[in-house]
């Protein structure tokens, strides 16, 4: 297998030219050369131009001929080696009990997953609902303000990802992430997930694809309950021996993955009690700033339209004068701000986009750095505590509703009227460096500093403001407790929590045999 780099097309062109420019290529050295098989690994768009925008490919290929190619003064075409994924082999200790998960997100499903393909039969506990019961709930709080603190945008089926852009990009190099991709795709999120430059699912689809999952791992033995919230862990001699979920039902497990989502507040506050080891994180907060997309389209590609390209995106990063990074997180193209929240009397925005990216609005978090100095004590859940005090500013702000407060940028400039009350739902210091940050954003993307922007109050929930410490064996100081995913602090998308899923799952999986049978948990008394 070969690669080809850097081969352009102009956006009306056919791609079976393709095999024919590497053709063309490969000739000076190898005439009469021809390709056998070839497939795109990746996509991109080159506008810098605007009058000549280029969709650049990297495909992979084989060749008819016996022997390899000269491939000696030929830029951009390398021989392939492809790292490729391992299964690590299973250990020696017999599995008495169910390895359980708690959370079914990104890192949940994925640890799920790969425990089952092995024969483990994993046994995860969700406290939210299914998709199908979780996407009605989520529709009926946006609809009517009636809010389920079980079943929301953060809790349920598919974690806080489901209702986002289902951005697939990561900057983690690590052999794991072709395989979380390849899951996606091959689970109904399409084939295009293996070669766009930046993937994305939308919605929409991401809810099948985890359906489709799930279905999946129940087929190969494992056991998905909802509605089941973790309440209680029981150790004996400092390792876990049991879980209590819903207060009433006890599990025996001496493994426990915990991929619990960043906004699990009172499983966090459980755990420090129980004595777990953990430490503050910093992390981020601001707003979300909305645009037309086609104000977005004439920036990046000359034409209002994007026809042929997309929706555009951006990203946009900037240092303030007080020494604090701002910077554009979760950039929805065609999509919508949508309040978040996941606890009474707090309000929290995102953003979210269908897999057409259609809706005619752009959006992105506009993001201020938050240091661990910033909080408002030295506990390790302080983070949480100062998230809470702004969500409940943005909910007074909107008059005691979910509604999300905006103002225009001139509004937020002027700090009068819808402006003053949205500058509010901030720190100080955000508040200064969003300010500042614009007018130079502006400068990057032409129009982000007009008046046509509108930005809504408060977006809190970049990551996790709390690191569960974890050892080189992925345990936590409560031994067979594996903290992962963004939740625990260990990951920043869906990319990064489905690898460390798999991590967490091929630490077991290394441990122990796999199990000889199933587990009947009420028959065996896992459940009493």
């Amino acid at each position: 297998m070969y690669r080809a780099h850097e081969i352009k097309l102009k956006m009306n062109a056919d791609k079976r030219e393709i095999p024919l420019i590497v053709e063309k290529r490969l000739a000076a050295q190898n005439p009469g050369l021809s390709i056998a098989d070839w497939h795109i690994v990746k996509e991109s768009i080159d506008a810098r131009d605007k009058g000549d925008i280029l969709f650049v490919y990297t495909v992979d290929f084989t060749v008819t001929a016996v022997n390899e190619p000269d491939l000696k003064g030929i830029r951009n075409i390398e021989k392939l080696v492809r790292p490729v994924y391992e299964e690590v082999e299973q250990g020696t200790r017999a599995m008495l009990d169910p390895p359980v998960i708690v959370g079914f997100g990104p890192c949940g499903m994925f640890a799920a997953l790969t425990l089952a393909e092995r024969g483990y039969r994993p046994v995860v506990f969700e406290r939210g609902r299914s998709i199908e019961k979780r996407s009605a709930d989520v529709e009926k709080f946006w609809q009517t303000g009636e809010l389920d603190e079980e079943s929301n945008v953060q809790f349920g089926e598919g974690g806080a990802g489901t209702f986002s852009d289902g951005k697939l990009t990561t900057g983690i190099k690590d052999k794991r992430a072709r395989k979380v991709i390849e899951a996606l795709a091959a689970s109904g999120g399409g084939e295009e997930l293996l070669y766009k430059q930046k993937p994305h699912i939308g919605t929409d689809r991401l809810k099948e694809v985890v359906v489709a999952i799930r279905k999946r791992i129940i087929e190969l033995g494992g056991t998905i309950f909802f509605e089941s919230k973790l309440t209680d862990v029981i150790m004996e001699d400092g390792k876990l021996s049991a879980i209590v979920i819903n207060n009433e039902k006890t599990i025996k497990t001496h493994n426990l993955i915990l991929a619990i989502g960043h906004s699990a507040r009172d499983t966090y506050r459980l755990l420090m009690n129980k004595g777990m080891d953990m430490e503050q994180k910093p992390f981020s907060m601001g707003l979300r700033i909305e645009h037309p997309q086609s104000l977005v389209n004439k920036a990046q590609y000359g034409d209002e339209s994007g026809l042929g390209l997309g929706a555009a995106d951006y990203k946009l990063s900037y240092r303030s004068s007080n020494g604090r990074g701002v910077y554009t997180f979760c950039m929805c193209p065609g999509g919508r701000v949508i309040a978040a929240s996941s606890g009474k009397g707090l309000l929290v925005s995102n953003g979210m986009s269908e897999r057409a990216r259609d809706s005619g609005l752009a959006n992105s978090g506009l993001l201020v750095d938050v240091r661990t100095s910033d909080f408002p004590s030295g506990s390790p859940v302080a983070g949480i505590e100062l998230q809470e005090h702004y969500e409940k500013l943005a909910y007074e702000a909107a008059g005691q509703t979910y509604n999300l407060p905006w103002c225009t940028y001139g509004e937020f400039q002027k700090g009068f009227g819808k402006g003053a009350a949205v500058r509010r739902c901030l720190p100080d210091f955000a508040v200064e460096s969003i300010l500042e940050a614009i007018p130079y954003m502006g400068r990057k993307l032409r129009g982000f500093d007009s008046d046509a922007a509108k930005l809504y109050a408060v977006e809190t929930r970049s990551s996790a403001p709390v690191r569960l410490l974890r050892d080189e064996m992925l345990q936590s100081s409560i031994i067979g407790i594996y903290p992962g995913g963004e939740g625990a602090g260990y990951a920043g998308g869906i990319v990064s929590a489905g690898v460390d899923g798999i991590r967490i799952a091929e630490e077991i999986i290394s441990r122990y045999q796999t199990p000889a049978q199933g587990f009947d948990l009420e028959e065996k008394a896992h459940v009493r």
